[in-house]
């Protein structure tokens, strides 16, 4: 196996254009899983956790290479609750938002926030830097839209982020678990709600109807509450497998995005 270690952005760069088919090594928490657990050989590795650009945050621009850890001391509270969430404190130093991305697991912790946001997926290669919109960057479980030889270089949020937000997840357990579901919930003044969903579809996705509902009730009764959560139960498209079932994760999708709602309202 080639290891090729870049030390700046630009290096990295011509990395992934003279090898286009090279493996992306972040933090490795999923990578050293795959080698590990399920014989994972690549011919050739970049190793980008020394290129300081990719870690660098700047006002609603977060790098590819910044950590769970940094995001979990960061200003987007429902980010930060998600972040909390994720592994343990040496997962978190290592686990990267590009990491992330890069996976693009059902599960992934901070994709329901990038996805709630409706942010963009920023990727540079030898011919220059384009922009993808969430939901055409991750296009599949464990799929995304990267082409060969392209780095992702960050996210891009929108500049206005309402201030009721918040994040929570449900598993086994309380931490170093993988999500069964996992909702993110943003609403703003004038009642304008998102939320996302993470582990009840093939991607992270946008209860459409839910949405549109709440969003038109400038102060939910409790009926309107209930109209929600039966929504956004009923949109999810979730499947049954060794963490969860069908049922549960469909009734928890509901519940999860009731409770943030109460929240944020609270």
């Amino acid at each position: 196996m080639r290891m090729i270690i870049p030390r700046s952005l630009d290096e990295a760069v011509e990395a992934a254009a003279a090898h286009p088919e090279a493996t992306i090594l972040a933090g490795g928490t999923d990578l050293m899983v795959s080698a590990n657990l399920h014989g994972l050989r690549p011919e050739a590795v970049i190793g980008v956790r020394r290129v300081p650009e990719l870690a660098e945050w700047e006002g609603r621009f977060i790098g590819a290479g910044v950590t769970y850890a940094r995001m979990e001391r960061g200003p987007i509270a429902a980010l930060a609750q998600a972040a909390r969430t994720v592994g343990s404190p040496q997962i978190r130093n290592a686990g990267t938002l590009g990491g992330n991305l890069g996976t693009a697991s059902p599960a992934g912790d901070a994709l329901p926030i990038l996805a709630a946001l409706d942010a963009d997926i920023v990727l540079r290669a030898a011919g220059g830097e384009r922009s993808v919109r969430w939901d055409d960057f991750i296009v599949g479980p464990k799929k995304n839209s990267r082409e060969p030889g392209e780095l992702i270089i960050g996210a891009r949020l929108p500049d206005d982020i309402p201030d009721r937000q918040a994040f929570a997840k449900i598993g086994f357990r309380n931490a170093m678990v993988i999500a069964v579901a996992s909702c993110c919930l943003f609403r703003a003044e004038d009642g304008a709600t998102t939320v996302a969903l993470g582990s009840v579809g093939p991607t992270p996705m946008r209860p459409r109807a839910a949405e549109a509902m709440i969003s038109a009730e400038r102060s939910p009764t409790p009926a309107a509450l209930a109209e929600f959560q039966r929504l956004v139960s009923e949109e999810v498209s979730p499947i049954t497998d060794h963490r969860s079932t069908e049922a549960y994760r469909r009734t928890a999708a509901g519940v999860l995005a009731r409770r943030l709602l109460e929240r944020v309202l609270g």
